[in-house]
Protein backbone atom coordinates (compact mmCIF):
# COMPACT_ATOMS: atom_id res chain seq x y z
CA UNK A 1 0.00 0.00 0.00
CA UNK A 2 2.80 2.17 0.53
CA UNK A 3 4.35 1.68 -2.80
CA UNK A 4 1.17 2.66 -4.15
CA UNK A 5 1.24 5.98 -2.38
CA UNK A 6 4.96 6.90 -2.89
CA UNK A 7 4.75 5.92 -7.08
CA UNK A 8 1.24 8.55 -7.10
CA UNK A 9 2.99 10.92 -4.32
CA UNK A 10 6.17 11.09 -7.42
CA UNK A 11 3.38 10.87 -10.07
CA UNK A 12 1.36 13.95 -8.38
CA UNK A 13 4.51 15.82 -7.57
CA UNK A 14 5.92 15.55 -11.38
CA UNK A 15 2.48 16.86 -12.88
CA UNK A 16 2.56 19.77 -10.14
CA UNK A 17 6.29 20.44 -11.41
CA UNK A 18 5.39 20.22 -14.98
CA UNK A 19 2.45 22.49 -14.87
CA UNK A 20 4.72 24.95 -12.88
CA UNK A 21 7.24 24.66 -15.32
CA UNK A 22 4.81 25.85 -17.98
CA UNK A 23 2.78 28.34 -16.39
CA UNK A 24 6.22 30.46 -15.53
CA UNK A 25 7.16 30.32 -19.69
CA UNK A 26 3.79 31.31 -19.94
CA UNK A 27 4.20 34.15 -17.11
CA UNK A 28 7.18 35.57 -18.74
CA UNK A 29 5.93 35.72 -22.59
CA UNK A 30 3.13 37.57 -20.97
CA UNK A 31 5.23 39.85 -19.46
CA UNK A 32 7.65 39.99 -22.74
CA UNK A 33 4.24 40.98 -24.98
CA UNK A 34 3.34 43.91 -22.13
CA UNK A 35 6.91 45.25 -22.62
CA UNK A 36 6.69 44.97 -26.43
CA UNK A 37 2.90 47.27 -26.30
CA UNK A 38 4.79 50.01 -23.97
CA UNK A 39 7.65 49.94 -26.37
CA UNK A 40 5.44 50.16 -29.62
CA UNK A 41 3.32 52.88 -27.39
CA UNK A 42 6.54 55.34 -26.93
CA UNK A 43 7.27 54.50 -30.58
CA UNK A 44 3.60 55.83 -31.65
CA UNK A 45 4.52 58.91 -28.98
CA UNK A 46 8.03 59.57 -30.81
CA UNK A 47 6.45 59.74 -33.93
CA UNK A 48 3.71 61.92 -33.21
CA UNK A 49 5.76 64.45 -31.58
CA UNK A 50 7.94 64.29 -34.81
CA UNK A 51 4.69 64.71 -37.24
CA UNK A 52 3.59 67.71 -34.43
CA UNK A 53 7.46 69.28 -34.67
CA UNK A 54 7.49 69.37 -38.34
CA UNK A 55 4.57 70.97 -39.05
CA UNK A 56 4.83 73.68 -36.80
CA UNK A 57 7.88 74.21 -38.40
CA UNK A 58 7.51 74.03 -41.96
CA UNK A 59 3.10 74.90 -41.43
CA UNK A 60 3.59 78.39 -42.87
CA UNK A 61 5.76 76.99 -45.98
CA UNK A 62 3.34 74.58 -46.61
CA UNK A 63 0.53 76.59 -46.23
CA UNK A 64 2.12 79.14 -48.58
CA UNK A 65 3.12 76.17 -51.18
CA UNK A 66 -0.74 75.02 -50.94
CA UNK A 67 -1.92 78.42 -51.63
CA UNK A 68 0.61 78.80 -54.86
CA UNK A 69 -1.00 75.60 -56.34
CA UNK A 70 -4.31 76.92 -55.66
CA UNK A 71 -3.42 79.69 -57.71
CA UNK A 72 -1.81 78.16 -60.52
CA UNK A 73 -4.75 75.93 -60.97
CA UNK A 74 -7.53 78.54 -61.00
CA UNK A 75 -5.49 80.43 -63.42
CA UNK A 76 -5.53 76.81 -65.24
CA UNK A 77 -8.97 76.48 -65.34
CA UNK A 78 -10.38 80.42 -66.10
Amino acid sequence: MTRRITNMSRAAALLMTTLHVFSARFEAQKKDKGAAAVEYGLLVGLIAVAIILTVGLLGDELNRLFDDVLSELELAVV
